[in-house]
């Protein structure tokens, strides 16, 4: 058995095509193909059913795939050992963010970590955080930058810092006349919210109380779930009602919109930044540099957890 041989299995359970895979490992397919069935001769066993389509695994399959992939992950161990003994840092690393963090927190490091580290090559994504748990467990990203705690079986959680959740309110909303809200303020209909899938939108949920059916009695012109927080931003500012933001979007609101800002008069609620990775982690340098780059690069009061308390949302 070879490691060629299992960068290939994995590559074709990831695609789910003899074809696409071939692609992705820079192979004629029939060069693939063949140092696949090499090695289901040599285990004497069939690793995928080739009678349906997309191609997937057998049961026993299934089983040599998932430790196929731990087995590649140690190997590539290997390498960043001998970076670590050398003291270089290069390579690529691939990173996942999810929406309502990238705007704020990327600009914060990116420049810094290509000056400092200029053969280390970063590949961003910005995807959804359920994206990036299954990009994660089929090794097509390296680390993910996401809210946390997410208790995912095989993933390993490094928290970064720790962003306090505000209002953001309409000049002549309710709020007007406060500098701080309670908890019950805000469990209104007229909050406007991110759409499903951002894990900001299900801790406003959870922070707000908030009910579907509540929305019967909104005084807001429509019901609009956005994907953006500057999308809401601006919808508060033009359609009345409120929103709430994490503390690096409040940052990089102008004078004016920073404002409309109202904090809880309870205990601040948090949400958990962390980078996550599988647990068989091959570029340990890597992510030890993002992981100080970072906390380099953001405000210093973010790094305690102290000072609040953090807002499930799984």
């Amino acid at each position: 058995m070879t490691i060629t041989q299992i960068e290939y299995i994995i590559a074709v359970d990831q695609y789910q095509s003899f074809s696409a895979a071939a692609e992705a490992c820079f192979v004629t397919q029939p060069t693939l193909s063949m140092q696949i069935k090499k090695l289901e001769e040599l285990l004497d066993v069939v690793i995928f059913d080739r009678g349906k389509q997309p191609i997937i695994p057998t049961e026993i399959g299934k089983k040599i795939i998932e430790q196929g992939k731990i087995v590649l992950q140690e190997s590539k161990k290997i390498d960043d050992i001998i970076l670590q003994h050398k003291g270089e840092i290069s390579g690529e690393l691939k990173l996942g963010v999810i929406p309502t963090l990238a705007p704020y927190l990327l600009p914060l490091f990116v420049g810094d970590i290509s000056r400092k580290y200029p053969n280390l090559k970063l590949i961003v994504k910005e995807l959804q955080t359920e994206e990036i748990i299954s990009q994660l467990n089929k090794d097509l990203i390296d680390v993910g930058l996401l809210v946390t705690p997410i208790n995912e079986n095989g993933i390993h959680e490094l928290p970064l810092l720790y962003e306090e959740i505000m209002v953001y309110t309409n000049p002549h909303y309710k709020f007007e006349g406060q500098l701080e809200v309670s908890l019950n303020d805000v469990a209104s209909p007229d909050i406007w919210l991110l759409s499903a899938g951002h894990c900001f939108r299900d801790q406003m949920i959870n922070l707000c109380s908030y009910q579907r059916t509540n929305k019967m009695n909104s005084s807001l012109p429509i019901s609009y779930e956005s994907g953006s927080l500057e999308t809401l931003i601006r919808l508060v500012d033009k359609e009345g009602g409120f929103t709430l933001l994490p503390e690096l979007a409040v940052d990089l609101l102008p004078e004016d919109g920073k404002d409309q800002i109202r904090t809880f008069a309870e205990e601040r609620p948090m949400r958990e930044v962390s980078l996550v990775y599988a647990r068989n982690f091959a570029k340990a340098s890597l992510i030890k540099v993002l992981e100080e780059t970072i906390k380099e690069n953001v405000p210093k009061e973010m790094l305690t957890r102290e000072r609040g308390s953090v807002v499930e949302w799984r």
